[in-house]
C-alpha cells in the first residue's frame, strides 16, 4: 500500500475522515480506544489506541491487511476505501462526504424536499445552488461550522 491514496489523500487522511464522518448514534465521535478495542476483537491481534493514533496522525503508515480490514469493518466501509482500485475509493470518499453533509439539519431538509421534484426542478435547484456558491466564494462568505 502506498502512503498516498485517491486524490492524493494519505492513509492518515482517509482514517481521519472516517472518524470525522462516521459517528455514534448520539453524534459523538468514536474514541481511539473504542475503535482499537473493536479491531483487537475482530483480528485477535495487537491493536492499541496508541497505534491507531499513530495511523491517524501519519506517524505510522503501513498497517497490516488485517488491521485495515478491521478498521473497514468497524466503520462499515469496504476495505477498498483504503486503496486505489478502479476509483472505488474516491466514490466511497464522496459518499462519506455526502453522509457528513446530511448530518446537517438544513442540508437534510433541502435534500428531503428535493426528492419530490421533477428532473427539471432538480436542475433548476442545482443551478441556483451553484450560482449562490459562486457568489459566496467571490464575497469570501463561509458557511458556519
Amino acid at each position: 500500500m502506498t502512503a498516498e491514496g485517491p486524490g492524493g489523500a494519505s492513509l492518515a487522511d482517509r482514517i481521519e475522515r472516517l472518524f470525522h464522518i462516521v459517528r455514534r448514534p448520539n453524534g459523538d465521535a468514536h474514541s481511539n480506544e473504542e475503535v482499537a478495542r473493536a479491531c483487537r476483537e475482530t483480528t485477535g491481534e495487537s491493536f492499541s489506541a496508541t497505534y491507531l493514533w499513530q495511523l491517524r496522525t501519519g506517524r505510522r503508515d503501513n498497517p497490516t491487511k488485517r488491521h485495515l480490514e478491521a478498521l473497514a469493518q468497524f466503520f462499515q466501509v469496504p476495505p477498498a476505501y483504503f486503496f486505489e482500485e478502479d476509483g472505488q475509493s474516491a466514490r466511497i470518499a464522496e459518499e462519506l462526504t455526502l453522509l457528513g453533509a446530511l448530518r446537517d439539519a438544513g442540508v437534510r431538509e433541502v435534500a428531503l424536499r428535493a426528492v419530490t421534484l421533477s428532473p427539471e426542478g432538480l436542475g433548476t435547484i442545482s443551478d441556483m445552488i451553484e450560482a449562490i456558491a459562486r457568489r459566496e466564494r467571490g464575497a469570501g462568505t463561509r458557511r458556519p461550522s
